[in-house]
């Protein structure tokens, strides 16, 4: 990590650290062309709630073949707060990272990147910690409208939260509903979308997501 901070926070204290955060976060690509290596995390909890599971795994592309993979477990500090997550789950996240042998270009989170109440997701909050470009794939919306999604693969519209574009509403597949993708760190808004449809040649999640859920499932 190139950043750090303490975890041992309120979550008034962690809004206020959001605020301070998110001033740092590049909205720059900080890489050209594709990523050969991009990893992926998927988080879950155990013990009723009382331990964070994290697991990692980083895909070679194009191929989406898996070069590594990595699981860390860590006492879960912070409660449940809708908008304060990566607070919740950095900390294994950041673990599970640590743990994998093999490098990657670029991250893809189960989450919110930019489109979030305070601008600073979890993609941005893993991003900034690790200097690692980062994309927040979401499953659903958390803030924001938009108008419907052409039932087409590749198809997208804005994401707009009072006039300001903060994602994209992408159809990764037809007849399924679309995924929610915001920058983290290091990406613009369309190389994200770019790098995310690379990702789902067949499913509608991501494979990064897909192959970590499957191993922390495991």
């Amino acid at each position: 990590m190139t950043l750090s901070h303490t975890w041992d926070l309120s979550p008034a204290k962690a809004r206020i650290l959001q605020e301070e955060l998110r001033g740092q976060v590049v909205h720059d690509d900080l890489t050209t062309g594709p990523p050969a290596r991009v990893a992926g995390i998927d988080i879950g909890f155990e013990r009723n709630g009382s331990v964070t599971r994290a697991a990692a795994v980083v895909l070679g592309c194009p191929g989406l073949d898996v070069l590594d993979t990595a699981i860390a477990r860590r006492p879960t500090r912070f409660p449940y707060v809708p908008g304060l997550l990566s607070f919740r789950e950095c900390p294994a996240a950041l673990a599970a990272l640590e743990g994998l042998t093999a490098s990657a270009d670029a991250l893809v989170c189960d989450g919110q990147g930019y489109a979030h109440p305070r601008r600073f997701g979890l993609a941005c909050h893993l991003g900034l910690l690790t200097s690692l470009p980062s994309i927040g794939v979401a499953k659903s919306r958390l803030i924001g409208v938009h108008e419907p999604v052409p039932d087409k693969k590749g198809a997208w519209v804005p994401l707009r939260d009072g006039g300001e574009t903060i994602g994209a509403v992408l159809r990764t597949r037809k007849r399924v509903k679309p995924v929610f993708v915001s920058v983290g760190y290091g990406f613009t808004l369309a190389r994200a979308v770019e790098l995310v449809l690379a990702l789902t040649p067949r499913y509608r999640l991501p494979e990064t997501t897909r192959q970590a859920h499957r191993l922390a499932s495991g």
